[in-house]
């Protein structure tokens, strides 16, 4: 199925899926399962209620929810109206999560009570909009701090709640059953937030051209087909989910997903689906799985690629743990469409761990000097551009973002530091922008600095990476306080803790009285060089 070369929406390949794989399953959550015929059929059942709760093509539909079947159920349904998903991170806390319902404009909002013993949406929602009180299904809502978000929607709730629930929304489909389906690539398939160098996330619009193009070359990179497996542990509202998604609808592969993750399960489940290939992606998850008591190689013997991102030598550990699959890695930003390159099954073992394999076909990438953006000489190191169909449709009511990240001729500056490998393989060196990546989740410095500095004690607050064997890198934070102030090490985790999300939290504070300082800055690399591994926080302090 990859070998065709049109790409054209989301909706033309579930029919694709449908009409070619229709029989074969499509997805398994939990229990739950779903070919690909009653992928589409149940997508349409969803966009027809959509439209029958006043949803038209352009308008923003917010999911905030766990993994479950609903959730991919309402992406597609959109996809086929032409509504636009807002996938809202499930990790956010309360300030997050006020600030990007109002910035995304989305005019209703889908949540959930499942596994409310990891996170409480519904409780969180209340706090955030006490108007929420006294608001009952039926009514008009009306928010202050959300003046356009028009209804919430409490899915997988007790039957009693006043909101309205999955049986009014789908019962709202009754009569739309034939509205237009979207055939639009530039329509956007999904706006993903992410963490930027300013103190706010920034809304990226993908079209689904970009999408489509990313799980079609996906698909083809590993030469996907019905017979594989996909398994993919990671959250629903994650890039690490919608690209592999979209490589199974161009494959008619079959996409196993898990609700929530938990080590021993996932073993059984990989051995059981007789998975082919594994995306646990980020050494958290990976570690886990290859280090249970239940993992045993042989066990794993249908699978033939993993594929991981961190440093060569812990890729080739993994790759020593699991020999007879192939490990590979991959290099892209959500900017650039999620991803666009990753090893090929058949390169090399020094060329998987080394590098990120070669852009995806029809994909441009060049190395150039950061100040004067001129490429530099063949194998140096400098920002690497990126242009092609997989490039974002700007940032939601944000132009002048969007154009400080793209460069005179179409190309879009990543803020990370590479060069190209011999055969033009990309080597990722690190990020020119002040960025951690923490497990798999972009943090913004900024805006773990911005956060502490509202601690009435704290004067002024940096914060840098600090590498760490688990989540790859960590928040460490340098603090100076206000003179006579006290503060103490507890008590900024304690400030942190149910306020901003746990991935932000420092796992090293120190507090200082002067700074490194070059003529005018701060030089945060003496301040990465002065953290101990021994000043560590225990992490279950974080939570």
């Amino acid at each position: 199925m990859t070998s065709t070369p049109e790409i054209s929406t989301v909706a033309a390949t579930l029919r694709r899926a449908a009409a070619q794989a229709g029989n074969g399953p499509a997805l398994v959550i939990g229990q739950q399962r779903l070919t690909h015929s009653e992928l589409l059929q149940r997508a349409r059942e969803f966009a027809a209620a959509l439209h029958g709760i006043g949803v038209r093509p352009g308008d923003h539909v917010g999911i905030l929810m766990p993994n479950c079947m609903e959730y991919l159920l309402l992406f597609h349904g959109c996809a086929l109206l032409g509504a636009r998903p807002v996938h809202l991170n499930a990790r956010y806390k309360r300030d997050d999560l006020r600030y990007v319902i109002a910035d995304s404009d989305m005019r209703v909002l889908f949540t959930s009570a499942k596994q409310r013993e990891f996170t409480d949406f519904e409780a969180m929602l209340r706090d955030i909009y006490p108007e929420l009180a006294a608001w009952r299904a039926g009514e008009a809502l009306s928010l202050s701090e959300a003046p356009r978000l028009r209804a919430i929607y409490l899915l997988h709730g007790d039957g009693g709640h006043p909101w309205p629930a999955l049986a009014d929304f789908t019962a709202a489909g009754l009569g739309h059953e034939s509205f237009e389906e979207n055939q639009d690539p530039e329509q956007i398939a999904l706006i993903m937030y992410t963490s930027g160098t300013t103190a706010r996330p920034k809304a990226c619009l993908l079209s689904n051209r970009s999408l489509e193009f990313v799980g079609h070359s996906l698909a083809a990179r590993w030469h996907m087909s019905p017979r594989d497996r996909f398994w993919d542990p990671l959250p629903f509202f994650h890039m690490s989910t919608m690209l592999p998604l979209a490589a199974c609808r161009a494959s008619g592969a079959t996409f196993i997903a898990q609700e929530h993750f938990d080590a021993g399960e996932s073993v059984r489940e990989i051995v059981d689906e007789r998975a082919t290939i594994l995306f646990p992606s980020f050494p958290t998850l990976t570690n886990a799985l290859f280090t249970h008591p239940l993992f045993d190689p042989h066990r794993f013997a249908a699978v033939r690629i993993v594929n991981n991102v961190g440093p060569p030598d812990l890729l080739r550990r993994f790759a020593a743990m699991l020999p007879e699959a192939a490990h590979v890695s991959a290099y892209g930003l959500t900017e650039a469409g999620g991803v666009i390159a990753f090893n090929a099954a058949e390169d090399t073992l020094e060329e998987r761990t080394e590098t990120s394999g070669h852009p995806f076909a029809g994909i441009e990438v060049k190395i150039v000097d950061p100040e004067s953006l001129q490429e530099v000489r063949s194998g140096e190191s400098g920002e690497i551009l990126i242009r092609g169909p997989s490039l974002f449709s700007g940032y939601h009511n944000d132009e002048e973002r969007t154009r400080q990240v793209m460069a005179p001729g179409g190309w879009l500056r990543s803020g990370d530091l590479g060069a190209l490998a011999p055969g033009g393989r990309i080597r990722y060196l690190g990020r020119l922008k002040d960025m951690l990546k923490v497990g798999g989740e972009n943090v913004a410095a900024i805006e773990i600095e911005g956060y502490l500095c509202l601690h009435p004690a704290v004067k002024m607050a940096q914060v840098v990476s600090a590498p760490d064997d688990r989540l790859v890198e960590v928040p460490a934070a340098f603090i100076e306080l206000h003179e006579g102030a006290r503060l103490t090490v507890e008590e900024v985790i304690d400030f942190c803790r149910g306020r901003i999300a746990s991935f932000k939290i420092p796992r090293y504070v120190y507090f200082v009285t002067e700074w490194p300082m070059s003529a005018t800055k701060i030089q945060k690399f003496r301040l990465r060089e002065s953290i101990r591994g021994d000043d560590k926080i225990d992490p279950a302090k974080l939570k």
